[in-house]
């Protein structure tokens, strides 16, 4: 590790563009920094030391001859950046002290912007992997798979998730226009920024004594308030409960683990991380099983990802949950959060995670039991045939 980095322990399971993080790109791909740079060999064979030189060249050759005005932050963050964009990963990233504090208050729950996460497709072309509802991308209709084609007018091929996440996001109250490709058809979509607060767990109790707990995402306030939720359910004795994970980009993983233990009574295994052949680390319930034997559906879809699929995996594979809707995402890898000295922060792919029956979902995603499809016309219509299924597998 670099010297002076703090690792800070906490596991992320996020898909890429993670609500609408900005990050600066710079092509330059080695940190230069006193010099002395170490790695631990034990997982990719890299040297204890890597040979800076030609990048101190091209160092030396941009302070005489650029023309324009450069300044030693910008071009050590740039360093580091490029050096992490080198990986390749599009999970591993590096957040300057202001990008890192967006970073953690989206974490947090809080964050500017449209309430939209991005993402990439496999053929590089930016898409909304899901809008949080209640939002304003919500609002204007904006759906899971929409391709962004066009940001306030730029044309957006070849711009990068960070980049196109820097257009987007502004000040509370103003507009940004996306050109969409949604099936074919050309959309626009002016809409109006806000300062994004929704909680990340919202309940009630349906009809029939059905409770209904959704997560839009798993954040640092999803374990309490889901707990609250399943306090009520308790009280209420529900006969079954719903729990919404459609539309769920992920999170922590922590708050994954706290929420199976609802279901699940203490030792049985959540997930676990592998790097290679290696086992890194097994999670288990904490044994809060406060809606242990309640039949319980989770509802996914193709906007389900990460920490919603451990979730959705861990209820399923210990026959906690029967699972309905659309096959999920596909994010079986797992990354740390590296809190470094000068208030920027590393995230890192530091393990791939598994299922308690052994899988990684990794571009698979997760089957559900009952396929149940829903169109933009039926949710248009106010209709929602997949919730509607679950309150019948419930009411048997």
């Amino acid at each position: 590790m670099l010297k002076g980095w703090v690792k800070m322990h906490k596991r992320l399971i996020f898909r890429a563009g993670v609500l609408l993080i900005g990050v600066a790109l710079f092509v330059l791909g080695i940190f230069v920094g006193d010099g002395r740079i170490s790695w631990s060999t034990s997982r990719n064979g890299l040297p204890a030391q890597l040979d800076y030189s030609s990048v101190n060249q091209v160092y030396q050759d941009l302070k005489s001859q650029y023309y324009g005005t450069l300044t030693t932050t910008q071009l050590l963050n740039g360093m580091k950046t490029g050096m992490v964009n080198a990986v390749g990963d599009p999970y591993t990233e590096y957040f300057t002290p202001s990008q890192a504090k967006a970073f953690n208050n989206d974490l947090n729950g809080s964050f500017g912007g449209i309430g939209a996460e991005l993402g990439e497709n496999a053929s590089n072309q930016l898409e909304i992997i899901a809008p949080l509802a209640g939002t304003p991308a919500d609002k204007a209709g904006l759906k899971p798979n929409d391709l962004i084609t066009s940001i306030n007018g730029t044309n957006t091929t070849g711009m990068s998730i960070d980049a196109a996440v820097a257009k987007i996001r502004g000040p509370v109250n103003s507009k940004v226009t996306l050109g969409i490709t949604r099936g074919g058809a050309q959309l626009t979509f002016t809409i109006v920024r806000a300062n994004i607060t929704p909680p990340s767990v919202t309940y009630k109790t349906l009809s029939g004594n059905i409770g209904y707990m959704q997560i839009s995402q798993f954040s640092n306030d999803t374990s309490g308030l889901a707990e609250k939720a399943a306090q009520s359910f308790q009280q209420a004795h529900v006969k079954g409960v719903i729990l919404d994970l459609r539309n769920d980009p992920g999170g922590l993983v922590d708050a994954a683990v706290n929420v199976s233990s609802l279901w699940l009574p203490s030792g049985q295994e959540i997930m676990q991380e592998r790097a290679g052949s290696s086992v890194l680390q097994t999670y288990y319930s904490t044994g809060n099983d406060l809606l242990k034997g309640i039949p319980t559906v989770v509802l996914i879809n193709s906007g389900s990802a990460s920490a919603a699929e451990i979730t959705t995996g861990a209820l399923h594979d210990n026959h906690a949950a029967y699972v309905i809707g659309e096959k999920s995402y596909g994010k079986g890898v797992v990354q740390q959060l590296d809190n470094l000295s000068d208030g920027s922060e590393l995230k890192v792919t530091i393990a791939s995670w598994y299922r308690p029956d052994g899988q990684n979902i990794n571009h698979k995603g997760i089957q559900p039991d009952q396929t149940v499809g829903l169109t933009d016309a039926q949710a248009a219509a106010g209709q929602d045939p997949q919730l509607q299924a679950a309150e019948a597998y419930l009411q048997k």
